[in-house]
């Protein structure tokens, strides 16, 4: 033969595609190898030809070649079916996928195609060519991405299957077992499908991070993460943590639910940590640059950013901590950047929440509740949550916030963040102020270095005319924080009474701990005016309009307290 098949197999396993691209136009174009003369190598000389452009990321390409091929093993076997009956069937009954006469398997080349149109972003189409492969039939990976296909789908019932046998082959199968935990399988039932490890002597062993009872661990980790039990899947993530220190994914699932629950400086440290084991990761590094801002630390989300492009540009993390660096420049570039981010992974909650709170610093509310609503729909989480809250407060829809205030409370009876959610809705008439008070406490007993909670307990206290209790509330948790908004807000407190020096002093030591403070900056502004004896507030009326009437949600909110 003019150009040898088993180079081309060879070139692929050495990773040398474009070559095996450049042979394989040699190979299917010889005339030894032409449909007529000898079909069945013109059918393997494609599929070769098609992986060579798989693995170069020609997708398109790949699959009009792939198809090419599929169509010649049709032809052969309508032209050798009465010859091969008998030949075929018993190669179907003693392997369960299908081989061409030719040798093809021609479910691995569907799986091909299928994976594709998969990695296009043509998920239907994708669908389409897999259920042309027998359930039977399919192998690992392709339960994998069957799996994956029915949840963009929305088929969830079917999309467990998938992965539970996913799990069956092979049970250290990572994006079978978190899937599964994010559709809402119970941890018990996942880790049945896990094979328990006796050891040598047969008997289970005695340590307590065999070499099963760890991905236990893990399992029931990633199941209380999806069950918004962010304090139990941090203790599981953090014990495993002990038990392998330094494991980067790891880190990274501690210092992602450190940022969802508040713990920012500590999510910072840990992503830092996992930045200094590989500073190409970026995987989460959208929600560490979103603490970075929070921090004020431009300079690092900078270097972030910069070190993401680098790693690579195409990942959706990378868009979302551009759509962070430039929120303070160009809010209308921002959000073409996050927007950027959806559309290369539809399934990406940090871009539709990042996109929430720009949307909503935007002031379109409206729009902004469209994103939470749709980050919510693939895992709410508790920023989902306050988004949709202050969304509908932005749009004076109070029975709207009040009832996914609520809903954020039963999803998370034990979060503090959830009750003061609530005391948030109430405190936005002064008719609920003093429900407000209830809730704002509630959180505060469940988490007393909730500095949200005091903050905003605070607020209500002035509102309510109690100065003198909002000054001692944040003086004692500035005995123990040091945090730039503690200052601000005793800086609006004693300005208001009109205790200027002192409010002076904290605005100074706000822009100390954060020179990009704006509400210090503001705040400054104001005090001038005050000091000049001008006042800086206009007139508020009071809005009667949003005075919430609901004795049945009451009845429900003095049960969860």
């Amino acid at each position: 033969m003019e150009v040898p098949k088993d180079q081309i197999a060879t070139l692929m396993e050495h990773g040398l595609y474009n070559s095996a691209q450049m042979l394989g136009c040699f190979l299917v174009s010889s005339p030894a190898a032409s449909a007529e003369i000898n079909p069945h190598l013109k059918a393997e000389s494609l599929v070769l030809l098609g992986d060579s452009l798989y693995r170069e990321r020609e997708f398109r390409r790949a699959i009009h070649t792939y198809k090419q091929a599929l169509q010649l093993c049709k032809m052969i076997s309508k032209t050798n079916a009465p010859a091969t009956r008998s030949s075929l069937s018993s190669t179907r009954s003693s392997s369960p996928n299908l081989f061409n006469i030719s040798g093809i398997n021609e479910n691995e080349v569907k799986f091909k195609i299928a994976s594709s149109y998969f990695a296009l972003g043509e998920n239907g189409t994708a669908l389409s060519e897999m259920d042309n492969i027998p359930s039977k039939s399919r192998n690992l990976p392709m339960n994998l991405l069957m799996g994956k296909l029915y949840r963009f789908s929305k088929q969830n019932r079917s999309a467990v299957s998938c992965f539970k046998e996913c799990l069956r082959h092979c049970p250290y199968v990572m994006e079978a077992i978190v899937a599964l935990a994010e559709l809402g399988v119970a941890a018990k039932d996942i880790i049945s499908l896990i094979p328990q490890t006796p050891n040598r002597s047969g008997r289970a062993p005695f340590d307590h991070f065999d070499s099963s009872r760890w991905l236990h661990r893990y399992v029931e980790a990633q199941c209380c993460v999806a069950l918004n039990d962010y304090r139990g899947g941090l203790e599981l993530f953090t014990d495993l943590l002990q038990r392998f220190p330094n494991n980067l994914h790891l880190l990274l699932e501690v210092a992602k639910v450190e940022a969802i629950i508040g713990k920012n400086d500590e999510a910072i440290l840990n992503f830092e940590k996992a930045r200094s084991i590989d500073p190409y990761v970026v995987t989460y590094m959208d929600e560490y640059a979103m603490l970075l801002k929070t921090k004020s630390d431009f300079s690092k989300l900078n270097k972030l950013v910069h070190d993401l492009l680098i790693a690579d540009s195409t990942r959706p993390e990378v868009f979302v901590a551009l759509s962070v660096l430039w929120e303070r420049k160009d809010e209308r570039g921002s959000l073409s950047y996050v927007e950027k981010s959806i559309r290369i992974d539809e399934r990406h909650i940090p871009g539709y929440i990042m996109k929430g709170n720009l949307l909503l610093s935007m002031k379109r509310a409206e729009a902004a509740v469209v994103a939470f609503r749709a980050a919510q729909e693939l895992r709410p989480d508790i920023r989902s949550y306050q988004g949709l809250v202050h969304s509908y407060l932005a749009l004076s829809k109070i029975k709207e916030a009040l009832y996914a205030s609520r809903e954020a409370m039963k999803a998370m009876p034990q979060s503090a963040k959830a009750l003061k959610l609530v005391g948030d809705v109430h405190a936005s008439n002064p008719g609920g102020r003093e429900k407000a008070k209830k809730f704002y406490e509630s959180a505060l007993r469940l988490e007393p270095g909730y500095l949200g909670a005091a903050l905003a307990l605070a607020e209500l206290h002035v509102n309510e005319g109690r100065n003198g209790d909002a000054v001692s509330l944040l003086e004692r948790y500035l005995k123990d924080w040091a945090d730039d908004s503690l200052h601000v807000k005793l800086a609006q407190v004693f300005a208001a009474t009109n205790m200027l020096q002192e409010s002076l002093s904290h605005y100074q030591a706000a822009l100390r701990i954060n020179q990009q403070n704006e509400a210090a900056k503001k705040g400054l502004e104001r005090l001038e005016k005050q000091m000049k004896g001008v006042d800086p507030d206009a007139p508020e009326e009071d809005d009667e309009e949003n005075e919430v009437d609901d004795a049945d949600g009451d009845q429900e909110e003095t049960e969860l307290l």
